[in-house]
C-alpha cells in the first residue's frame, strides 16, 4: 500500500448501501443522503398502506414530510445532474460515459413518478378517498423500487468514477457549488435533523465531531422538533427500535 492510498478516507457503510469504492474522495455525505432516500421511501410505503383514508389529520402530516423528501431529493438530483455529471462526463472513458448517461436516463424516469405521489398526498390531505389511498400505494411501491435500483446503480457504478478520476478538492468544489449553495436558512434547518434520522450510532457521532459549531446547534435546537413532527406523519407505524 502506498502512502497516497494509505491516506485515503474510510468508506461509511449504510443500511441498505449497495457498494463503496476506495479513493481519494470522502463519500459519507452522498451515502448518507442516500440513507435518507431509502429510508423515507419505505416508511412512507408502508404509512400509506396503514393510514386510514378518513384520518385526515395524518394525510396532512404526512403531505407535509413528503414535501421534506420531494425537495431534498430534487435538489439532490439537480447538483448531479448540473455538476456531478458533467465534470465526471469530461474525464472519464467511453464506458464511464454510458454509466452517466444511464445516470441521466434514470432521474427522468423517476421524476415523473415522484410527481405523481405527490398528487396523491395532496389528494389525500383534503379528501378521505379509498382509491387515492390504494393508488397512491402502488406509486410508493414504484418510487423506492425504481429510485432503489438507480441508487444501488449510482453506488455501485458512478460513485467508482468519482474515485477514479476526480481529487477530493475537486469534489469539495462541487458539493458546494451545486450541492451546498442555494440551499435556504430554512431548507438547513429541516435537512439537518432529517439526513441524521435513523443513521447508526457511530456515523452520527462521526457526523456531528466533524461538524462546525454552527451545524451542531441546529441539530441541537432541531431534533425534538423533528422526532415530534415524525412521530404524528406515521402514527399509524409500529416503529420501536428505529
Amino acid at each position: 500500500m502506498s502512502a497516497t492510498t494509505a491516506a485515503w478516507p474510510v468508506q461509511v457503510r449504510l443500511p441498505g448501501q449497495a457498494a463503496t469504492h476506495r479513493g481519494p474522495v470522502d463519500l459519507t455525505m452522498m451515502y448518507v443522503m442516500h440513507h435518507a432516500f431509502r429510508r423515507d421511501l419505505g416508511a412512507f410505503a408502508e404509512a400509506v398502506r396503514v393510514t386510514p383514508a378518513a384520518d385526515r389529520g395524518t394525510w396532512q402530516a404526512l403531505a407535509r414530510r413528503w414535501e421534506l423528501l420531494a425537495e431534498a431529493l430534487h435538489h439532490h438530483h439537480a447538483g448531479e445532474d448540473a455538476g456531478l455529471w458533467p465534470a465526471l462526463l469530461a474525464r472519464t472513458d467511453d464506458a464511464g460515459r454510458r454509466v452517466l448517461r444511464a445516470m441521466e436516463a434514470e432521474h427522468a424516469e423517476v421524476d415523473p413518478v415522484l410527481e405523481a405521489c405527490d398528487a396523491g398526498f395532496r389528494r389525500l390531505s383534503g379528501h378521505a378517498d379509498e382509491d387515492a389511498r390504494a393508488a397512491l400505494a402502488v406509486r410508493l411501491c414504484a418510487a423506492r423500487e425504481g429510485l432503489g435500483r438507480h441508487l444501488a446503480h449510482e453506488e455501485r457504478d458512478a460513485l467508482a468514477i468519482v474515485q477514479q478520476v476526480l481529487t477530493h478538492e475537486e469534489w469539495d468544489a462541487i458539493e458546494e457549488e451545486h450541492f451546498r449553495a442555494g440551499l435556504r436558512p430554512a431548507q438547513l434547518l429541516a435537512l439537518v435533523p432529517w439526513c441524521l434520522h435513523g443513521l447508526p450510532g457511530p456515523v452520527v457521532r462521526d457526523l456531528l465531531g466533524r461538524a462546525g459549531r454552527a451545524q451542531r446547534l441546529v441539530w441541537l435546537v432541531t431534533r425534538a422538533g423533528f422526532a415530534r413532527r415524525e412521530r404524528r406523519a406515521f402514527r399509524h407505524l409500529d416503529r420501536d427500535g428505529q
